[in-house]
């Protein structure tokens, strides 16, 4: 491996960085923490922060604290525990030409990496992430370039951890080429189309990604080889990373509004066009049809019993996109699985694949939606993509409602408020003492 990858994860520093992708990183920041702690009422964050506790003991030495609970584990128990405590529900970021996340993997694991080099700064928390959203970004387009199977994001945000690691741990360039060959080995490709088909906890696979990520760095810490990663070193794929420093990946993120699949998101989108346009209650629709893509088809479950199901569904949220008017983590979970008028339309919603649509994925996710009134009106949303996408990003003053509308009931909104306006700051203090006492 040349020293350019090698070099960006341990010489980039904040000052270099363009105040555009400074801003970028620390909204990301604020992006995945209020959809963590929204999470920490799912059932899947429960058992897996329960699972790191009993059986990714810290030791006597490196134990770390686990995001939104306090207690203590290994590094790479706090990766694994606080990645799937962000995926449990599906609000967090993504990227596009993967289709997959970063964010999800990487912030758990430069958390407790910088909870175990205790001199962390600001500063170099926020480095840590970014140099994750960048070297992530650039292994899920290598090995979606290279591998034939569609896989979940876990198997490349892996690598992405292990660079914070490496940078963490102050390896040397022999050390931290072996940490991005074992991570690169050992991260997940599992099969995303088999838990979109048959939704479970298992989610996007990010919680294992980054716990992979982790062990490897450490594991190369100690000798352990792995070298290479062919989705940094193979000459197919060399050009993908030429760019690191100058293209700040960050940038390209999408965000979602809701917290269900992204796929899901451009129906509703549909649905909320139509009902600015319209007067109608739910009770009159007849008929009602959405228009999408291949994989977005897929998300095919009516009536879910499980908040996973509702996430990993089309026409569930769309249909309590119409009747609530907006879709909350309410609406996908516990009570909200049950509402007999979201049951009834979900039930009736046609799903219909356009080829159209499916030219332009992923680099484009277009829906429609027709609904159709027992009076006989037909009312039409036109093709439609979800805001959030680079091409059409959200404020920072959506972003920041969106926080607290994802952190201000578990988190409380007072607490929840001082959070955000410290990450909105962050980058100048010489310890992360005052961001662990609202996170921890």
């Amino acid at each position: 491996m040349g020293h350019t990858v090698n070099d960006f994860i341990h010489d980039l520093h904040w000052e270099q960085i363009p105040n555009g992708v400074q801003i970028a990183t620390r909204m990301a920041l604020l992006d995945l923490l209020g959809v963590a702690a929204s999470g920490t009422a799912t059932d899947l964050s429960k058992i897996i922060r329960n699972h790191a506790v009993r059986h990714f003991g810290s030791g006597s030495e490196s134990g770390v604290r686990m995001l939104f609970d306090g207690r203590e584990c290994s590094i790479p128990g706090a990766a694994l525990a606080g990645g799937m405590l962000i995926d449990s529900v599906d609000a967090h970021d993504g990227y596009k030409p993967t289709k997959g996340h970063i964010g999800c993997g990487v912030l758990p694991a430069a958390l407790a990496f910088s909870e175990s080099v205790k001199d962390t700064t600001e500063a170099e928390l926020l480095t840590r992430i970014l140099i994750g959203y960048e070297i992530g970004a650039r292994a899920g387009i290598s090995l979606h370039a290279t591998a034939c199977d569609y896989h979940t994001s876990g198997a490349w945000v892996a690598l992405a951890v292990a660079a914070i690691g490496a940078r963490s741990l102050k390896l040397d360039h022999t050390q931290t080429r072996e940490a991005l060959g074992i991570a690169e080995y050992h991260g997940p490709r599992s099969q995303m189309m088999r838990c979109i088909d048959h939704p479970t906890m298992l989610k996007d696979g990010s919680g294992w990604g980054s716990m992979a990520g982790c062990s490897a760095a450490l594991l190369a810490q100690d000798g352990f080889t792995g070298a290479p990663a062919i989705t940094i070193e193979d000459d197919e794929v060399r050009h993908l990373w030429s760019d690191l420093g100058t293209r700040w990946m960050i940038g390209e993120q999408y965000v979602k509004a809701y917290p269900v699949c992204r796929w899901a998101q451009p129906a509703i989108a549909g649905v909320m066009a139509i009902k600015e346009r319209h007067s109608f209650s739910h009770q009159q629709i007849k008929r009602i049809e959405i228009g999408t893509f291949h994989e977005s088809k897929r998300l095919a479950v009516r009536r879910p019993d499980t908040t996973e199901q509702a996430q990993y569904s089309l026409p569930f949220p769309t249909a309590a996109a119409i009747v609530h008017s907006d879709v909350g983590v309410e609406h996908i979970d516990g009570d909200g699985l049950k509402n007999p008028a979201v049951l009834r339309l979900s039930e009736m919603i046609e799903l219909v694949e356009v080829e159209e649509y499916n030219q332009c994925f992923p680099q484009r996710r277009k829906s429609n939606v027709v609904i159709e009134l027992h009076g006989g009106s037909r009312l039409e949303s036109g093709t439609i993509e979800a805001a959030g996408d680079p091409e059409m990003p959200f404020s920072a003053e959506v972003l920041e409602q969106k926080f607290m509308r994802f952190a201000g009931k578990p988190l409380g909104e007072v607490k929840a408020e001082k959070l955000k306006q410290t990450v909105l700051q962050l980058g100048e203090g010489s310890t992360l003492g005052v961001i662990n006492t609202l996170i921890y």
